[in-house]
């Protein structure tokens, strides 16, 4: 049986859902993927909303088993960090309202896992998620893409070493492959982060 996940990649402007299917087997294929959002001229308070009923709909149509979605990380810009982490909220929310689990994962763990180096880029994503997938093209704009590459991690987590399934199971990092092993130096190094913050 399919694990259905649906991945977010949360903005204002732009907000990526996709819903897909991950087999045991890891193989993955695509439900859906959209975009949903708001012009910057348009109150926050709907900006909001729109993102609200934006996620409602697609829980409530693709039922997933779990929520995936990009870790928010500081950067150079504040507002736009305070954007996405209220977009986020708003999908966590949601997810929460009808007791679907979340899991959070960094932009890093996420271009591990899919491509097998964590400094990969957006046009590299697109491009593995298209084969990952076996689509003709990556799915557009990027933050359509960007969601669906994180329904594939989480879905492929299980598969990964810091999971369930440890590197013991693989017969040691030896057993592991380019992109498992990029994938837990990326996980580690998000844990180590996450434990200096908090002191």
């Amino acid at each position: 049986m399919a694990l259905r996940v649906v991945g977010v990649d949360p903005g204002l402007t732009r907000c990526g859902l996709a819903a897909v299917d991950v087999e045991t087997n890891r193989r993955a294929t695509l439900v859906g993927v959209t975009v949903v959002g708001t012009p910057p001229d348009v109150p926050l308070d709907q900006r909001l909303l729109a993102i609200a009923h934006g996620i409602d709909a697609w829980l409530d149509r693709h039922g997933p088993d779990v929520v995936a979605i990009e870790r928010v990380f500081s950067q150079l810009n504040v507002s736009t960090v305070m954007g996405t982490a209220q977009a986020s909220g708003i999908v966590i929310a949601a997810a929460a309202r009808r007791g679907i689990p979340v899991a959070l994962h960094t932009p890093t763990e996420v271009k591990a896992a899919v491509t097998g180096s964590g400094q990969a880029d957006k046009a590299a994503v697109g491009k593995m998620v298209a084969k990952i997938l076996r689509l003709d093209s990556p799915p557009r704009p990027a933050d359509a893409a960007d969601a669906v590459a994180l329904a594939i991690t989480h879905g492929w987590r299980g598969a990964a070493p810091g999971s369930q399934a440890s590197a013991s199971s693989h017969g040691g990092s030896a057993g592991l492959t380019g992109a498992q092993r990029a994938w837990a130096e990326a996980e580690a190094k998000a844990r180590r982060a996450g434990t200096r913050r908090a002191r």
